[in-house]
């Protein structure tokens, strides 16, 4: 796959002043070194969001969100990566390059052309179609949303599509990895979609990925998806989210419902806000997909046994994702109904009635567990305790999970203080933690002070000399500090967070992000002797640990003259006191 060069990356974030991008979007405040405003991803009076000019970052102390530049556009404009790149390229004059991925293609350009031609191949063939356009006048469905919504009709027959499309070879092979056509057992091709209504899935550019097919008799399966090829994964797209994101500047709320109709339905009834999975329960990645676009989503369920267990199998899916700042709900419709029938028949303002009256998470996940008890017996309570500690221990830390124990607490009638403790014990089992996790960065220690420093000033790199000579340290993320130190001063004009682009979605990331969260106490014209007694204080700690291998060896066995003479060394070291050597 095309991927965007991380050379080309790095000089980008080195280019950006993150205090412009943000400023042009959230009026800041100059307040000390740093600059202020109120948090853009939530509501507050009073200022928790900052920006730090010398990290080239920003995080809100209210909900937590934190990154670059490009984290900012990402979550603030709604983007995916790529296209957050592109437009903070646009700004500063720059042309994206691409190079291929291990996969040897330079694009999936073909892919989409085809999709695109299948689109307008379909669309086209719904105005000779009576049935199909009766069947969406009797659903509702006016010629405009239709319009909208790209939807069109798969003719009768075997290969219709491949007809019209397939010219030759080349074409047909991609019309086959686009999944828009089969090959038979007998070896002939033959188009997947037959007399079903068609509707477009767009990934977030507006770009035709696929398609699903609502038959419109009686005929099994009601509904076909495209298969997973390598630009549709169902379990990360959401039907209707482009068009949501067009209709919507600021996207109050998403609705999670079933169908493709339902979604088309209450887009018709400017409910533009409503969204579908593809055939499968709400995955991680959809979640995470929902939340970059806004805080709060409703998952629209049957009221009947199954529309309550795929509500749990979301709930669960949902949990790891449930942040401070966030609201998910469940909306359970009355039997018989789906959102289309449900909104034709009772009008926009009452289905949003329901929808302010859903169910909160924490309600569902607190009433489901306790109709499994008697919370009238002592042992009833215990047992809630006990189902709901697993649920508990896969939130994040932070507000939401602290409520939502103390809620717990009160309906068991037990000690929120006792229960805390107990739900501590049950996330460190639950994630093999044998320590209870900090409740927020902090800066002990001398490799995390010497991160958090380059993080301010990257520059500070090349006063720790050379980075391989830290490897005998001892110290935990000492590999990581050599990392960080080794690429910086390959790199001289790098910016903090060129560093945090430069690891994204790594391991060494995530550890810089928190870094970067912590607050550094020393001022700008102190960190320069603040890290060289940081670098002094990691050569006394290699020489520490070398002196202590080279004594054990003693006792073993006879010491070499090139080690006697180094043993002499670090034992003379020691006794003239601290200093500053460079590693």
């Amino acid at each position: 796959m095309a991927r965007i060069p991380q050379s080309f990356i790095d000089e980008l974030v080195s280019r950006v002043d993150i205090v412009e991008v943000i400023d042009a979007r959230v009026p800041l405040k100059k307040h000390g070194r740093e600059f202020t405003a109120c948090c853009p991803f939530h509501n507050e009076k009073t200022p928790s969001f900052t920006v730090s000019p010398s990290k080239q970052f920003y995080h809100c102390f209210g909900c937590g969100a934190h990154g670059t530049a490009l984290g900012f556009l990402m979550e603030y404009e709604h983007l995916d990566f790529p296209e957050a790149v592109r437009q903070l390229a646009e700004q500063v004059g720059m042309e994206v390059p691409v190079e291929s991925g291990s996969d040897n293609r330079a694009s999936f350009a073909p892919l989409y052309a085809v999709l695109h031609d299948a689109q307008r191949f379909f669309h086209a063939q719904l105005k000779h179609s009576p049935t199909a356009v009766d069947y969406l006048k009797r659903r509702g469905v006016s010629g405009e949303i239709a319009a909208e919504f790209g939807i069109g009709f798969a003719p009768a027959g075997w290969d219709q599509l491949l007809k019209a499309l397939g010219k030759d070879a080349a074409t047909q092979q991609n019309l086959l990895d686009a999944g828009l056509v089969i090959r038979a057992e007998d070896g002939r091709i033959r188009d997947r979609f037959r007399e079903r209504v068609m509707f477009p899935i767009r990934d977030a550019r507006g770009r035709d990925i696929g398609f699903g097919g609502r038959v419109i008799g009686n005929d099994e399966p009601k509904y076909l998806n495209s298969p997973e090829t390598p630009l549709f994964h169902k379990g990360r797209e959401l039907y209707g989210l482009y068009e949501a994101r067009q209709a919507l500047r600021d996207i109050p709320r998403l609705l999670v419902v079933e169908g493709y109709m339902d979604v088309v339905a209450l887009h018709q009834h400017e409910l533009r806000y409503a969204v579908a999975t593809l055939g499968t329960a709400t995955t991680p990645e959809h979640l995470q997909k929902i939340f970059r676009v806004t805080a709060e989503v409703v998952f629209c369920f049957d009221g009947d046994r199954a529309g309550r267990v795929a509500a749990w199998r979301a709930l669960e899916n949902a949990l790891p994702e449930t942040r401070d700042g966030r609201q998910l709900k469940f909306l359970f419709l009355p039997e018989g109904e789906d959102p289309d029938t449900l909104v034709r028949k009772e009008g926009r303002e009452a289905l949003e009635l329901r929808l302010r009256q859903a169910v909160p998470l924490s309600v569902f996940l607190l009433d489901s567990l306790s109709a499994q008890t008697d919370l009238s017996s002592l042992d009833g309570r215990a047992r809630l305790v006990e189902l709901a500690r697993p649920h508990l221990a896969k939130l994040p830390v932070g507000v939401y999970r602290e409520m939502l124990g103390a809620e717990l607490a009160r309906r068991a009638q037990v000690n929120p203080e006792k229960l805390t403790m107990l739900n501590r014990v049950s996330s460190r089992k639950a994630t093999g933690d044998q320590q209870p996790a900090p409740a927020g960065p902090t800066l002990t220690g001398p490799v995390r002070k010497a991160l958090a420093l380059l993080l301010h000033q990257p520059a500070l790199a090349a006063l720790a000399g050379n980075p391989a000579n830290l490897a005998d340290t001892g110290l935990r993320g000492v590999e990581t500090l050599q990392a960080v130190l080794e690429f910086t001063q390959g790199h001289p004009h790098i910016t903090g967070a060129g560093l945090l682009e430069h690891w994204r979605d790594t391991e060494t990331g995530a550890y810089l992000m928190k870094l970067a969260q912590a607050e550094l106490l020393t001022p700008d014209n102190g960190m320069e002797s603040e890290f060289r007694a940081v670098v002094a204080d990691l050569a006394g700690r290699r020489d520490e640990q070398r002196l202590a291998t080279l004594v054990e060896t003693s006792r073993l066995r006879p010491l070499g003259n090139e080690e006697k003479a180094e043993l002499t060394r670090l034992i003379a070291a020691r006794h003239a006191g601290p200093g500053a050597p460079k590693l």
